[in-house]
């Protein structure tokens, strides 16, 4: 059920599976969902398969809803004096119209990463960077994207405001989004990278409240990610590896940083999902009642517990 970098209008996985043929781990053959656009007999099974993280059955067979590929695409870069400045812009941005296929974040800790690491072409003393594309099918869409998101970033205090020209100038812009998860390496020799959502209108909170809790600890916690839908990827830096201290330090910011989310009312992940490693936080998200849910869910499609054993903490 994963997401990435054009979520913040395509959506996510769910979002386009219509229907798939699956093998229960008692051998039995299921359909779920249809091929028709509506469907609304019966659970949604398709759904709650596409989410377990194949933990309740062997897929075998996926029918995906696709949408026409648009004509015109344009990349964007705006440059801002702080992280606050930048998510601020986010969410106003959006609320004024604004559409568009992603809308990346970088922060200060990850700008001078990459100019220091890969001698990137970005201003120094930039608080934050938002970098995207907008898309559509006449240019005069493209047009009225681009304005509406340069108006909302200036109000916002964005002090400059890139848009490519060409297809070169695009991976220009996109260049350093791209480089941003190893670039973050000259911080630590331990990464612990969680892939954190929250509202999009509380994303300058949950940020503020995140490098506080990396000072708390003494570690450096770049982050960067999908703004435009609120899914942030946290990177608790630990700077030596074989400190047994410290990696216990940068595991308990990690927990602090998923107790802080879900009091946001956001997630504890936005695209990755849970897997094992985040296994032991899942009564951080979620009840007694709905965690006993997942379990007999679990044992009514695999009683024998042979798919996928523990992920989920399953």
């Amino acid at each position: 059920n994963a997401g990435g970098m054009r979520a913040a209008k395509y959506g996510i996985t769910k979002d386009y599976v219509m229907a798939m043929r699956a093998v229960l781990p008692n051998g039995d053959i299921i359909r779920a969902g249809k091929k028709t656009i509506k469907d609304v007999a019966g659970y949604n099974i398709a759904g709650i398969l596409t989410a377990s993280e194949g933990t309740l059955a062997v897929i075998t067979e996926i029918t995906l809803k696709l949408i026409p590929k648009p004509r015109f695409t344009k990349s964007y870069m705006a440059i801002f004096n702080s992280v606050d400045d930048a998510m601020n812009a986010v969410f106003k941005s959006l609320a004024n119209g604004a559409n568009p296929v992603a809308m990346e974040f970088l922060d200060s800790l990850v700008i001078k990463a990459l100019i220091q690491k890969l001698n990137a072409p970005l201003p120094e003393n930039a608080g934050a960077i938002l970098i995207g594309d907008v898309d559509g099918n006449v240019e005069e869409e493209i047009k009225f994207q681009i304005d509406v998101l340069e108006k909302s970033f200036k109000e916002n205090g964005c002090q400059e405001f890139k848009v490519s020209s060409n297809e070169n100038e695009s991976a220009e812009i996109w260049y350093a989004r791209r480089n941003a998860s190893p670039a973050t390496t000259i911080y630590g020799t331990l990464k612990l990278n969680e892939d954190i959502s929250v509202p999009r209108s509380l994303l300058p909170v949950a940020l503020k409240k995140i490098y506080e809790i990396g000072k708390e600890f003494g570690l450096n916690v770049p982050c960067f990610g999908h703004a435009g839908d609120g899914n942030i990827h946290v990177n608790v830096m630990v700077k030596d590896k074989n400190n047994p201290k410290e990696v216990e330090d940068g595991h308990k910011a990690i927990e602090k940083i998923f107790k802080l989310v879900v009091e946001l009312g956001g997630t504890l992940s936005g695209e990755h999902g849970i897997g094992i490693s985040k296994a032991e936080f899942m009564d951080i998200a979620f009840n007694k009642a709905e965690l006993n849910l997942f379990k007999k869910l679990k044992q009514t499609f695999d009683p024998n517990g042979i798919l996928n054993s523990g992920k989920m903490g399953l």
